[in-house]
């Protein structure tokens, strides 16, 4: 437990961004498991929608520093993949 006030703030500022990032990158998640289902159920209007807000929220995580930049870029790229090889 920390004893020095800028240690025990820190606790207080480190657990309010946790919550806040674990929020963004569960979004993020639920989006990219959205475009996987609807590649599976070879639904092309929905997948290419869903695709959408999969890209919308990982950027969103990539420009908060929540993942990386190659984790976006990659997961992007795999999932564009996936829903364009249902043509």
């Amino acid at each position: 437990m920390p004893n020095m006030k800028n240690a025990k703030k820190k606790v207080l500022v480190d657990a309010k961004k946790k919550t806040s990032n674990n929020v963004f990158k569960a979004s993020m998640r639920t989006a990219m498991k959205n475009v996987e289902k609807a590649v599976a159920n070879k639904d092309q209007a929905l997948a290419k929608t869903n695709l959408e807000v999969a890209i919308k929220r990982i950027d969103k995580a990539k420009s908060k520093g929540i993942v990386t930049p190659n984790f976006a870029a990659r997961n992007k790229s795999r999932l564009t993949k996936k829903v364009n090889e249902m043509k």
